[in-house]
C-alpha cells in the first residue's frame, strides 16, 4: 500500500480514547489539519493509534505546522463505510531557508522582443484532432 504524506497545521487536537478489545488495550486519538489546497485551505482528520503514536502527537500543540505519514484505511459496519487516516509518523516542518534571489530576467522592450506570430507561422494542415 502507498503512504501519503501531507504538511499543514494543527487545528484541533480531540481526547485521547482508550478500551479494551479481544486483542488487549488500545488508545487512539484524533487531530485535525488544516493545509493549503490551491487558493483555499481544507481540513482532514487523522487518527494516532497506540501509545507510540498518541505520545508523537502529544509533542505538538495546536496551530504547530507538521508532515503527517499516513495509510488510508476502510471498513465496513452495519452495511456502511468508513474511512480512516491513520498516522504512522508525525514531524515537525522545517522552516525552509531563504533562498538566494534567482538573476531577473532582461526587460522585453520594443528593441529585443521577438514579433508576435502571423498567420504564415501557423501549420498548413490542421485536421481534425480534436479529442472529444
Amino acid at each position: 500500500m502507498a503512504s501519503l504524506e501531507l504538511e499543514g497545521k494543527i487545528k484541533m487536537k480531540l481526547a485521547p480514547q482508550s478500551g479494551q478489545s479481544a486483542r488487549g488495550q488500545w488508545v487512539r486519538q484524533d487531530f485535525v489539519v488544516e493545509y493549503p489546497d490551491g487558493n483555499f485551505t481544507s481540513e482532514a482528520c487523522f487518527s494516532a493509534w497506540g501509545q507510540e503514536r498518541v505520545d508523537e502527537l502529544g509533542k505538538f500543540g495546536v496551530g504547530a505546522s507538521v508532515k503527517v505519514s499516513f495509510n488510508v484505511k476502510a471498513r465496513e459496519y452495519s452495511g456502511r463505510w468508513y474511512n480512516d487516516l491513520r498516522v504512522w509518523r508525525i514531524s515537525a516542518v522545517q522552516a525552509s531557508a531563504p533562498q538566494a534571489s534567482a538573476p531577473q530576467a532582461a526587460p522585453v522592450t520594443a528593441g529585443n522582443a521577438a514579433p508576435p506570430p502571423s498567420f504564415s507561422d501557423m501549420p498548413v494542415d490542421l485536421g481534425e484532432d480534436l479529442p472529444f
